[in-house]
């Protein structure tokens, strides 16, 4: 009776232990259910699958999935979605760039691909996708954060060098300081200004003290540059 007792107390703690399927299990019933016009019950059997095992299921969509199917994408979405949730971010950008073969234009997608661009140190990758997913979405706010903290950080950057080059000089002449001024002048054109504008976006979106903090510096630096 005791043993019994404890059986039944360690399948009442672990309800789901004892009837867990394998990938390979749910795998097939993926099949029959794309066979048979279920893509919605397909998906999900597909996102259990990838929890069961990710390996079987990736292998499963590159070799068993007609990739010109209606649910092609979907698959490559969970699979993308289950990495990312692993922070197997190599993985999970590839599938992220699969999805997006199908809808280039998706944004959502499109940064969750550029989230990962930046796990993976490809800044300028992330770069020029955020400013696609802003030609689609001027008002995507996740998007405007990157912008405006890349340029102005890339500034920031940009004026120390030249700071500490000019330095450097011991007698600056006047042409010399007057390259220093026009290149201070170019930093804010191609770094501040741009920021500011980003950031100003920022504000207008959400009530971000980051964002006007960033905002008051690049001000204080307009008025010393000009």
């Amino acid at each position: 009776m005791r043993t019994l007792t404890l059986l039944f107390s360690f399948m009442m703690a672990f309800p789901f232990a004892l009837s867990a399927q394998s990938a390979g299990e749910l795998l097939q019933k993926v099949s029959v259910a794309l066979s048979e016009g279920q893509d919605d019950y397909a998906v999900s059997l597909f996102r259990q699958s990838a929890n069961a095992g990710a390996e079987q299921t990736e292998m499963f969509y590159l070799t068993q999935v007609e990739k010109n199917s209606a649910v092609a994408p979907r698959l490559a979405n969970e699979l993308a979605a289950y990495y990312k949730r692993k922070r197997n971010y190599d993985k999970a950008y590839l599938f992220y760039r699969e999805f997006l073969q199908y809808h280039p234009e998706d944004v959502s997608a499109l940064v969750a691909c550029a989230e990962m661009e930046m796990m993976r140190g490809r800044e300028k990758d992330a770069l020029k996708t955020y400013e696609k997913v802003l030609k689609l979405d001027a008002n995507n706010l996740q998007a405007n954060i990157f912008l405006g903290n890349y340029f102005y950080l890339q500034a920031e950057r940009d004026k120390k060098k030249l700071e500490d080059d000019y330095k450097k000089i011991t007698s600056p002449t006047r042409m010399q300081y007057a390259r220093y001024r026009n290149g201070l002048s170019d930093v804010y054109s191609n770094g501040y200004s741009k920021a500011k504008d980003y950031l100003q976006r920022v504000l207008q979106l959400f009530p971000s003290t980051e964002a006007g903090r960033t905002l008051e510096k690049i001000k204080k630096l307009e008025a010393e540059i000009k």
